[in-house]
């Protein structure tokens, strides 16, 4: 793993024993609620961006759509492949967020569940969502709101101390989406230090439409 990001790097070491450790992070309502919120129906195609073990995939599946996960961690790759290799619709690719591995126009609904505070551009992310949907398509971003816990960074390998729903919001606008909106989740990330400092921070959503 030398030369590797210290995220990537990160998510490599925890990829087995990821599931448990996100179950103490953020309750399993995240991801309904940002199914929900983009109104998926059966047999629609969408696309996990920065799927990680397949928190989003696994429900996505469930409700009966066609799915892309990509990650750029091959640990994660793998233990998508080792959870969904064998279910039907479903599709695993390697690839950046700022270069999906997906053609122009092709997905219903796409998602990105705590992904944007890792990624080195926000900007080139969500671009890229925008170019991957069919017109109409919907897009849901999950994420937490900006904080002051400096461990986040340095204990989690984050690249950002979290977003402002608005600022987020306008680049959504600025990358062409027709309809954006934002607000609060109703969740909350919840993370311990080494030191044993103990951060809540509130989870806000951006659903917008193309």
């Amino acid at each position: 793993m030398k030369g590797m990001p210290s995220s990537v790097r990160y998510f490599e070491e925890v990829a087995a024993e990821w599931d448990t450790l996100r179950k103490g992070y953020f309750r399993d309502e995240v991801r309904e609620k940002a199914l929900d919120l983009a109104k998926v129906q059966a047999g629609e195609r969408a696309a996990d961006v920065g799927a990680g073990t397949g928190f989003l995939t696994e429900a996505l599946l469930g409700r009966g759509l066609e799915v892309v996960a990509v990650d750029r961690s091959p640990a994660m790759l793998a233990e998508l492949t080792r959870k969904f290799g064998g279910r039907s619709g479903f599709r695993c690719m390697p690839g950046e967020t700022d270069a999906l591995p997906l053609e122009a126009s092709t997905v219903d609904c796409c998602f990105a569940n705590m992904v944007l505070h890792h990624v080195e551009s926000p900007e080139a992310m969500i671009r890229e969502l925008f170019r991957i949907l069919k017109p109409g398509g919907r897009a849901v971003l999950t994420d937490f709101e900006r904080h002051g816990f400096d461990f986040f960074l340095s204990e989690y390998y984050d690249r950002w101390p979290g977003f402002s729903p608005a600022e987020v919001a306008s680049l959504f606008r600025a990358a062409g989406f027709a309809t954006v909106e934002a607000g609060p989740l109703g969740e909350v990330c919840q993370a311990e230090s080494s030191t044993g400092i103990r951060a809540v921070v509130p989870i806000f959503f951006v659903r917008a439409e193309r």
